[in-house]
């Protein structure tokens, strides 16, 4: 396989992971309506802009451009948002999916790789969650994309797609070159929040929820640099050519560090104090999410390269030097 349709590649984790396919000598197609994309992070890459659930659109771009597999990035993924908009969540989510297998099955696109999250799983029973733990998402986003990943189980049965679904923990950091990183409109997203309030772009961090049941009270979670994600996307896809099955694989780091933690080893980096405040929990937060990704260590054989300094140190790169 060459030619890949990246659906949402002008998003954050979907821009480096077509970057990353350039470089290994696949020829990748940003698929993007740039509702929360930004086409400056899509670069020379060959760029089509469209919705996925545009049926017509879609498969016009399939054909011209002989897609043989397609990586599937375009998400809400605002947990908060989630909860206030279900509906809005359902739709991009869960029913957009649906309309991309359509598409698929009809343009004769066999090999699917999910963007999934560890939020399908809600409260964790253990310490760490592999693939085989029990799914009970407490927010819409959790539910919208457990829902999607039976699509794809679904369209394996009846037309013989196969899927990977990637459970991303947290997706964090910035390319090394500085040229691209997360930007969101409304950023949710705990490292880029930290690094803005110590530039002094917000006047202080909010800590939502201090007295959940962790040693120091704050929300405990895995952070795995968008990189080390665009990895294991590309080793999917070269097991799915390999293998023609169906997966699943949980990526996280595996170590856990709660947002006091957080905020104590960006002070640290950073070499700025910034202050604090605290709020009230967020509906649909779970205490503790740390991922056991020793599946996709032993199938893919997939490594995280990134420890949390460095993904700091990319953010932290970006977040001074943004271009958008």
């Amino acid at each position: 396989m060459k030619n890949i349709l990246v659906t949402g590649g002008a998003g954050y984790i979907g821009s480096h992971t077509a970057r990353l396919l350039a470089a290994r000598g696949y020829n990748p197609v940003v698929f993007d309506d740039l509702s929360a994309g930004h086409r400056a992070s899509v670069g020379a890459l060959p760029f089509e802009q469209g919705a996925v659930q545009d049926g017509a659109r879609l498969s016009s771009v399939l054909q011209q451009y002989r897609i043989e597999a397609v990586m599937h990035f375009a998400a809400f993924i605002d947990v908060n948002e989630s909860v206030r908009a279900p509906g809005k969540y359902y739709q991009n989510n869960t029913e957009a999916v649906r309309s991309l297998l359509q598409t698929m099955a009809e343009n004769n696109i066999p090999y699917l790789i999910f963007s999934s999250t560890a939020a399908i799983f809600g409260e964790p029973l253990q310490d760490k969650i592999d693939e085989t733990h029990p799914q009970n998402p407490i927010s819409p986003y959790g539910r919208s994309k457990m829902l999607a990943e039976k699509l794809l189980a679904e369209f394996d049965k009846t037309h013989g797609i196969k899927s990977t679904a990637l459970r991303y923990f947290n997706a964090s950091g910035a390319d090394d070159s500085g040229e691209i990183g997360p930007s969101y409109q409304h950023e949710t997203h705990l490292i880029p929040l930290i690094l803005q309030t110590a530039l002094g772009k917000r006047p202080a961090l909010e800590i939502f929820g201090t007295d959940y049941p962790t040693p120091d009270g704050t929300c405990i979670r895995d952070y795995v640099h968008v990189n080390d994600l665009a990895r294991a996307h590309v080793l999917a896809l070269e097991k799915m050519e390999r293998d023609n099955v169906s997966e699943q694989f949980n990526l996280g780091s595996g170590q856990g560090y709660s947002v006091a933690e957080l905020i104590h080893e960006t002070k640290k980096i950073t070499a700025r104090d910034f202050p604090v405040k605290h709020a009230p929990r967020r509906a649909g937060d779970p205490a503790r999410l740390v991922a056991d990704s020793s599946k996709a260590k032993r199938v893919l054989g997939w490594q995280p390269q990134y420890d949390l300094t460095r993904i700091i140190q990319t953010a932290w790169n970006w977040e001074q030097h943004r271009k958008y």
